[in-house]
């Protein structure tokens, strides 16, 4: 069945795909995608897909519309061109953060994006760490949300002593993904609560658990402006910590994150490349690169394969 796989990669995420294609040895099928003068952008796959199970690999990360076209661009020119299957391999779902009206006479972008993906034709979606699970219900096909725990846990046991290392939630809302990672490396958990006592006053985080001499790690999925770890990070040292480190999914880091988190009191702040790293990522002297592209090269041969996804995760 594997012999059928072809994978197309997209603008945001070709390093990654090209990395996916090594572990499964199958070349990239040849793609062309590109701008005319206005910016509209014109896809062309240069090889026959009919009868094939195709898999497009794309995150819809900065500049996130752009990448995001492309992506619906590139389904559809597979669905014209009489793929067997179509699924849309999208390691940073970019709009998952938008999955709730917060006030009133907003959107629900989530479901608007999931509703795009479903009409180009995608027959199924593959992503990583979801901001919020419940999106899998705004797809009306399959969809498999997959964890980067496995490769997480992985780096943190070669690179951690076992003796002193605690997971750290960076908020409430996290504390069910913090468990589960603690759960996994037989870890005591802490979390951070953040509150503002009264409005115009700065931020207070209260550490909930004892965390003094421990080797702190803060898990969560999404960083972007890099202040929350940052925060973090010096709470967790004001109460005796020994060091800090940040395993995150998805790297966001806009603005001026990355100089705020090199500057900062984290040791490490280990990313995924799910979002394609960026030249100042890359320099950072406390941000490291593990990368996701077995993990979701066994899902894509498991699912040409008709076999378990699931217990990748077991």
């Amino acid at each position: 069945m594997k012999s059928s796989i072809k994978i197309v990669a997209g603008n945001a995420s070709r390093p990654l795909a090209e990395a996916i294609a090594a572990y499964l040895e199958k070349p990239l099928a040849l793609c062309l995608v590109r701008r005319f003068a206005d910016m509209e952008i014109f896809v062309e796959l240069q090889e026959n897909v009919r009868g094939e199970d195709v898999f497009i690999v794309q995150s819809t990360s900065f500049p996130a519309n752009d990448h995001l076209m492309e992506l619906l661009i590139m389904i559809d020119a597979a669905r014209r061109s009489s793929a067997r299957r179509i699924t849309a391999v999208v390691p940073y779902f970019g709009y998952a953060r938008q999955d709730r009206r917060t006030s009133g006479r907003t959107p629900i972008s989530a479901k608007l994006v999931a509703n795009l993906i479903t009409e180009a034709g995608a027959d199924r979606v593959m992503t990583l760490d979801l901001h919020a699970g419940q999106i899998q219900g705004f797809f009306d096909i399959p969809t498999d949300n997959l964890f980067a725990a496995p490769v997480m846990v992985r780096d943190i046991k070669e690179r951690l002593d076992p003796v002193d290392r605690m997971v750290v939630s960076p908020d409430v809302g996290g504390v069910v993904r913090a468990r589960a990672l603690a759960k996994r490396i037989d870890a005591p958990l802490a979390i951070v609560d953040k509150r503002r006592e009264r409005p115009g006053e700065s931020e207070v985080m209260n550490i909930i658990g004892e965390v003094e001499g421990r080797s702190c790690i803060l898990v969560d999925d999404i960083v972007d402006s890099g202040g929350t770890l940052v925060n973090a990070a010096e709470a967790l040292l004001a109460q005796g910590a020994k060091d800090v480190y940040a395993y995150i999914t998805h790297g966001v880091l806009s603005g001026g994150a990355v100089s705020r988190i090199a500057a900062s009191k984290l040791k490490e702040l280990v990313i995924t490349d799910s979002i394609q790293p960026t030249a100042a990522v890359k320099l950072a002297r406390n941000i490291r690169v593990a990368t996701i592209a077995p993990l979701l090269g066994e899902a894509i041969g498991r699912t040409a394969d008709e076999s378990s996804v699931s217990s990748l995760f077991a």
